[in-house]
This record gives C-alpha cells, sequence and structure tokens, in this order.
C-alpha cells in the first residue's frame, strides 16, 4: 500500500428389429416399444425434472459460477480486510507516520466464492483526494496459496469515495481492469491464526522517485493490519516509504 510522499511515505435405445417408435410427442403409456426403452425414456424424464429442480443422479446441485465449495481461509481474510483502517495511533506516537485511512469495500458480491474489494487511500482530513485507489482480488493461486492479486482502475477520479455506494462498480467488469503484473501479494495463515506475506522477489515494477521496483510486506489480524511498501531502485537502494517499519491500521469498523 503505497504511501504519500513524507519522512516515512509509506469458473440409444434402439427398439427390436421391425419395430418402429411413434414420435417422442405421443403419450408414453402407447409407445409400441419394447419394455427397455418406455423405461428408458421414463427415466430421462424423471431426469429431466431432477435437473431442472437442482440435480440429478451423483453430480448433485448444479455448483455455482465460481465452483466448488466456499473457501473458509479466503472467506476470514476478506472479512478482515474488509471496513475502515487509520494509523492514527501511530501517527500520534511516531511524527514520521502520516495519520492515514484506509477503506476497503466488497463490490461484485453476487459472484459466488470470488471475493472483490474496492481500495481506496487517503491522507486525514484529505479524503476527497486519495493518493491510491485500487481494486483488490482474494483468491487462491494455481499452488493453493492465498493471493491478493492488484488492479487498477480505468479513470479512478470517477469513483473517489465510491466506497460510499458500492453499487457504482455495477456498470464496471474485472475485465475493464489493468493487473499489475507482478504485484499480487502472497498470503499463508501463522500459527497464531494472522495472514502474513509479501510480494515475490523484484517483480512488481515501480518508476516512482527513480525506483526500479516495490516491494509489499503485510500482516492481516482480525482487528489490525500491517502495510510496509517500500521502493528500490536498481541499485537496491530504498527510495521510497517508511524506514524503520510499516504502518500499522488499527480497524475502527
Amino acid at each position: 500500500m503505497q504511501m504519500p510522499r513524507s519522512p516515512q511515505p509509506a469458473p440409444t435405445v434402439e427398439p427390436p428389429a421391425g419395430q418402429a417408435c411413434p414420435p417422442l410427442g405421443r403419450r408414453l403409456a402407447r409407445v409400441p416399444c419394447a419394455p427397455a426403452l418406455r423405461r428408458a425414456l421414463t427415466a430421462g424424464l424423471a431426469c429431466l425434472v431432477l435437473f431442472l429442480a437442482g440435480g440429478c443422479g451423483r453430480g448433485g446441485p448444479i455448483p455455482s459460477p465460481s465452483g466448488g465449495s466456499p473457501d473458509p481461509e479466503l472467506s476470514l481474510l476478506a472479512e478482515w480486510m474488509t471496513g475502515h483502517f487509520s494509523s492514527a495511533s501511530q501517527a500520534a506516537a511516531d511524527s514520521s507516520y502520516f495519520d492515514i485511512r484506509l477503506a476497503m469495500i466488497p463490490i461484485w458480491t453476487a459472484r459466488g466464492e470470488d471475493h472483490w474489494l474496492y481500495v481506496e487511500q487517503a491522507v486525514a482530513g484529505r479524503e476527497e483526494a486519495p493518493y491510491r485507489q485500487r481494486v483488490y482480488h482474494l483468491t487462491r493461486s494455481p499452488a493453493g496459496s492465498l493471493q491478493s492479486v492488484v488492479y487498477e482502475l480505468p479513470h479512478p477520479e470517477r469513483y473517489v469515495g465510491a466506497w460510499r455506494s458500492p453499487a457504482v462498480f455495477a456498470a464496471l467488469a474485472p475485465t475493464d481492469l489493468e493487473r499489475r503484473a507482478g504485484c499480487a501479494i502472497e498470503l499463508h495463515r501463522t500459527p497464531e491464526g494472522e495472514f502474513v506475506g509479501g510480494t515475490v522477489d523484484r517483480r512488481c515494477a515501480s518508476s516512482l522517485r527513480g525506483a526500479r521496483y516495490a516491494t509489499s510486506e503485510v500482516r492481516i489480524g482480525p482487528h489490525e493490519m500491517v502495510s510496509w511498501d517500500r521502493g528500490f531502485n536498481q541499485a537496491g537502494e530504498q527510495v521510497w516509504g517508511a524506514t524503520e517499519g510499516g504502518y500499522v491500521f488499527r480497524k475502527l469498523r
């Protein structure tokens, strides 16, 4: 979560030969076919009824568009990340940190088990001018780890304050977003129950203040989130971001 400029910015059964079947539109009781055929047709109609009711045979109910059952860890991660956060306590104790306000709200909630969050960050008192707007897609990687995939919005200025009315995102689709390649956060669950992780290697490109790449480290709990974003130049020297540690965001609601 990139911080503003500061000292510490942060989815055939056939009838017997010679015996013809009448059109299927006639009543089954009058079909002069073999009993096996009548049973097959009856079973087929029964299966159709079950299918329309929600399932047939061993397949069970029709799966949701996203497939599979809800992922408990993914749902918990989304729950902990959803809300309004502030770094006011940290800023009061250490003047090298700003009081940053962070809002993360669910969008596109009808998309099965997928979790999408609209993210907005601003300096306290300047919420009408956020310095960062993103969309996070919480999912599992092919390897099975938890991921927070980062996307940029088209015309982000149109969505300032959209956390107040997330219905505005109904006119937008995931295909309208631009993925920030290499900037996904890989997460795992600790024995203590928190989610911890970060970006991988130097894959997340950044050009801010002469940087060549950026890194993000996060720790997420039920009431608090720590985010440490830093930018480095070609020589590996830090050129932006907090130097002593990440921003500590306390959940307000």
